[in-house]
C-alpha cells in the first residue's frame, strides 16, 4: 500500500508554525534555562553539557516555510536554527521526499529544483547541517554534488536489510562514507523491520544489526543514534527517550565496548557537528 505524505502546507502556513516553534524554544529557555540551553555553536552543546543542562539544537523537517530566494535563511540563522532536512516524504519547492510505502526503493522521483539547489548552498554558506533523510535519491545524488561538507542522514537505516524508501542503498551509504559523513541510527520499528511493520513488540536486536551494517560500511566514526521519537513507532524496551539505556545494554551484550559506545552516544555527533556548524 502506497501511503502519501500528502500536500504540504502552504507557505504562510508553515511559516506561522515555524514563528510559533522558535517563539517556544525561546519561552522555554526563559522559564527553565536551569536545565535546558538553546544551542548554537559546539561550544554551547559541550558547556550545556558540564552544566548538566539539556542541549537543544534546533532543526526542521520540511523547508515550506522557506521561500525559492532562499531570503529566509538568515532569520532562521539568527533564531538559531543550525539544521535543516529540505523534504519531508512529500514533494515542496525544493525537491521530492520518499514516499511512505513499504517496501520500496528510495530512487523515486526528479531530483533538486533550482529553489532546492540554491537552497543546499545557502545553506554551505550559513553553518546550517543539510539532513538528507526523507529526501529521495535524486536529490541525494544532488546535495552530493553540491553540498561541501560531509554527507549527513540523521535518522535512517539499513535498505539491505528492510526495503523501506526511507532508508539507505549500499550506493547511499558508499558515498557518505567518502565524505566522512553520519548516519543517525533510526529507532522506528517500520525502518528496522524486514516487513516493515509498525510493531511496538519488535526486539532490540535489529537495532543492533541495522548498527552493526552501518558501522560496517561506514566505520565507528559514522554511525550515532538518530531516535525519532516524534510520532514515530519505537519498540516497547526503548518507549522514549528514559529507555535509551536498554539499547544501550544491548550493544553491551553485543559486544560493543566503552570507547564505541562513547563515539555512538555522543562524540560522533559531537565531532560532527563541530565540523557542521562551528
Amino acid at each position: 500500500e502506497e501511503l502519501s505524505g500528502g500536500q504540504p502546507p502552504s507557505y504562510e502556513a508553515a511559516s506561522i508554525i515555524c514563528t510559533d516553534m522558535l517563539a517556544l524554544v525561546d519561552e522555554m529557555v526563559a522559564r527553565f534555562g536551569d536545565n535546558i540551553a538553546k544551542c548554537l555553536t559546539v561550544s554551547d552543546i559541550l558547556a550545556a553539557h558540564d552544566a548538566r543542562k539539556i542541549a537543544m539544537v534546533l532543526h526542521i523537517e520540511g523547508a515550506e516555510m522557506i521561500s525559492a530566494d532562499c531570503h529566509e535563511i538568515e532569520m532562521l540563522y539568527q533564531r538559531g536554527i543550525r539544521s535543516l532536512g529540505p523534504l519531508w516524504s512529500r514533494p515542496n519547492r525544493f525537491g521530492e521526499g520518499v514516499p511512505l510505502q513499504f517496501p520500496g526503493f528510495p530512487d523515486q522521483g526528479g531530483g533538486l529544483s533550482d529553489a532546492g539547489k540554491r537552497l543546499v548552498r545557502t545553506c554551505n554558506q550559513y553553518g546550517i547541517m543539510i539532513d538528507l533523510s526523507h529526501l529521495n535519491e535524486a536529490g541525494f545524488w544532488d546535495v552530493a554534488t553540491l553540498s561541501n561538507k560531509p554527507l549527513i542522514a540523521t535518522h535512517s537505516n539499513v535498505h539491505r536489510l528492510c526495503p523501506s524508501p526511507r532508508n539507505l542503498t549500499d550506493k547511499q551509504l558508499a558515498a557518505i562514507a567518502e565524505t566522512g559523513g553520519l548516519v543517525g541510527l533510526c529507532f522506528a520499528t517500520s525502518y528496522l523491520r524486514d516487513d516493515g511493520e509498525k510493531d511496538p513488540d519488535t526486539s532490540l536486536s535489529l537495532l543492533v544489526q541495522h548498527c552493526d551494517a552501518l558501522i560496517e560500511k561506514l566505520g565507528e566514526g559514522g554511525v550515532a543514534l538518530g531516535s525519532d521519537f516524534d510520532g514515530a513507532c519505537i519498540p516497547a524496551s526503548i518507549g522514549d527517550c528514559t529507555g535509551t539505556d536498554h539499547l544501550t545494554q544491548a550493544f553491551r551484550n553485543a559486544g560493543y565496548d566503552a570507547a564505541l559506545l562513547e563515539r555512538l552516544l555522543s562524540q560522533n555527533w559531537v565531532d560532527m557537528l563541530a565540523q557542521q556548524i562551528g
